[in-house]
């Protein structure tokens, strides 16, 4: 996981690819571990971080997903069951059980929810990951102490699963680096390449940081950019017809003593037609989500005043001490990359199937889909590609591959601290750099866990490049605590800067880049 040796590889000598990836999303990644894993020639591009756009965004949640239960979408519900189950299995350091309360305030709501939620853990299979039961009003106190407790009845508990989402995929690019791919941030697909029928037969390519151009060949080229899809779409048919009909979800932090319990709590139904969740996560609160339709897909969208409301009012019914605007730590917006049904305006209401489209110039894209099932979608599009490529058939192996990471011995409670097991076994490396340099031991942030150790590993094992990728994505002190991770931001510069060999100009640029950018995590309190 060296930028300089992955150039080299894959940039630097001229080879015919068995796949081109375009995107490093959780999509594009998971194409890259499985394709590599059965022994194909890959290469993966992304035009600015990995997980930089909706990757990183999520609800934090690897579910089935209890509303596409009530649209009747079972296929998906138990697709997703599955996956999840196979998830926790191979990467145990990242995913692990979450109790979901349910809570009641009307006579019918426990029987009638918890009717829904025994069908939804009996889809599970064999994959489920505890048990479905009511909860009489004294339990739902035990376990949530900060609930309302004006006409609550009592609630049903199920169970779900929890990850953080850029972890894992930085696991996963170590996994598919493991498997043989290359794979690059900060290259950008700048043009599709033809051939003398005018078929896709590779990219032309710019690495963003030396601004130097590459032709790159390919036997077939992956579109897997998401919610940006319908761009690289449009290289190869200016007229290309949308796909994605994008809608944009917010999810507010808060201090952890707003959910001060191992347990979430599940709101079925909002006024727009989305399930809320309240969840600990990183010993903070999350809250979210919204869905709201949306025209642009801007790289780095904000929430709107109308979504934090909508959180703020919704969040209020439910717990004791409603939240303010005043005890946001941090607000964040994602888009998600629907495929685009009749008008797309109710994007709620529009599934989470993945997509795969090839078009008449042999460009191949796969759209829509969840970070739970990322897996399957990726196993669907290789034996696709695999098909269109005329490539020899090889069997998926994915669904018992290990993630990077996944050490059962170094993930033990005995042997990690809580807030080291996300590291899994790479946490040796970093109580290594600690050892040698015992400064690097010390909090960067007395609001946050994250060390100057973690820099140095991010930019020396993990291809972390700014100051960005560091707060926002091998670290996630940009999304717990915005101000925090201003603070930060001028130490990080330096810690990255000296792992690169850049010069003070390029860490003052850093430091006010990030700020700029963190500005938009943070909420006015009016």
């Amino acid at each position: 996981m060296k930028r300089e040796e992955m150039i080299k590889r894959g940039l630097d000598q001229r080879k015919v690819w068995d796949m081109v990836i375009v995107g490093g999303g959780a999509t594009g990644v998971g194409v890259a571990v499985d394709a590599a894993s059965r022994g194909y020639d890959v290469l993966l591009l992304e035009q600015h971080d990995f997980g930089k756009g909706t990757s990183s965004r999520s609800t934090k949640l690897v579910h089935g997903g209890v509303r596409y239960l009530e649209q009747g979408n079972i296929s998906l519900v138990m697709e997703a069951l599955k996956e999840r189950g196979l998830l926790r299995k191979n990467a145990p350091h990242l995913v692990h059980d979450l109790a979901f309360v349910v809570p009641s305030y009307t006579w019918w709501e426990s029987p009638f929810y918890g009717f829904g939620l025994k069908v939804y853990n009996m889809l599970s299979g064999r994959y489920r990951f505890g048990p479905t039961s009511r909860l009489s009003r004294e339990e739902i106190l035990k376990r949530l102490p900060n609930i309302k407790t004006e006409g609550l009845k009592g609630g049903v508990v199920y169970y779900d699963g929890q990850f953080d989402d850029t972890r894992l995929l930085i696991n996963l690019v170590a996994t598919a680096a493991e498997q043989g791919a290359v794979l690059l941030n900060y290259v950008e697909v700048t043009e599709l390449r033809r051939d003398n029928d005018g078929f896709v037969c590779g990219v032309i390519a710019r690495d963003r940081e030396v601004s130097q151009e590459y032709d790159i060949d390919a036997k077939v080229v992956i579109n897997a950019t998401g919610a940006f899809c319908d761009g690289i779409r449009r290289m190869a048919d200016p007229v290309a017809a949308k796909l994605i009909a994008p809608s944009q979800g917010i999810h507010l932090v808060f201090d952890r003593s707003f959910l001060p319990s191992d347990t979430a709590i599940m709101v079925p139904h909002t006024p727009d037609g989305r399930v809320m969740f309240a969840i600990p996560w990183h010993n903070h609160t999350l809250v979210g989500t919204t869905d709201v339709a949306i025209t642009e897909t801007p790289i780095e969208p904000l929430a709107t005043d109308d979504e934090i409301n909508f959180i703020l009012e919704t969040a209020g019914r439910y717990l004791e001490r409603p939240p303010r605007r005043l005890d946001i730590l941090s607000v964040f917006a994602g888009i998600r990359p629907l495929v685009r049904a009749g008008d797309g305006k109710n994007t709620a209401s529009l599934s989470r199937d993945h997509t795969i489209h090839i078009d008449s110039s042999g460009l191949l894209t796969i759209a829509g889909g969840k970070w739970t099932t990322y897996r399957n979608m990726a196993e669907d599009c290789v034996d696709h590609a695999v098909t269109l490529a005329e490539l020899d058939e090889r069997p998926c192996v994915t669904k018992s591959l290990a993630i990077h990471g996944s050490d059962s011995v170094a993930n033990s409670a005995a042997n990690l601290p809580h807030e080291m097991a996300i590291y899994g076994s790479d946490a040796r490396k970093i109580r290594e750099i600690s050892k040698n340099e015992s400064e690097l031991a010390n909090r960067l942030n007395n609001a946050l866990p994250y060390t100057g150790a973690e820099v140095i590993f991010a930019v020396r094992y993990e291809m972390a490049r700014t100051v960005e990728d560091v707060l926002a994505r091998r670290t996630r002190a940009l999304f717990l605590n915005a101000r925090a991770a201003i603070e930060m931001a001028p130490t990080v510069a330096r810690l990255v800067a000296r792992e690169l060999s850049r010069d003070e100009a390029w860490q003052r640029e850093q430091t006010l880049d990030f700020q700029r950018l963190a500005s938009g995590y943070l909420v006015r309190s009016n």
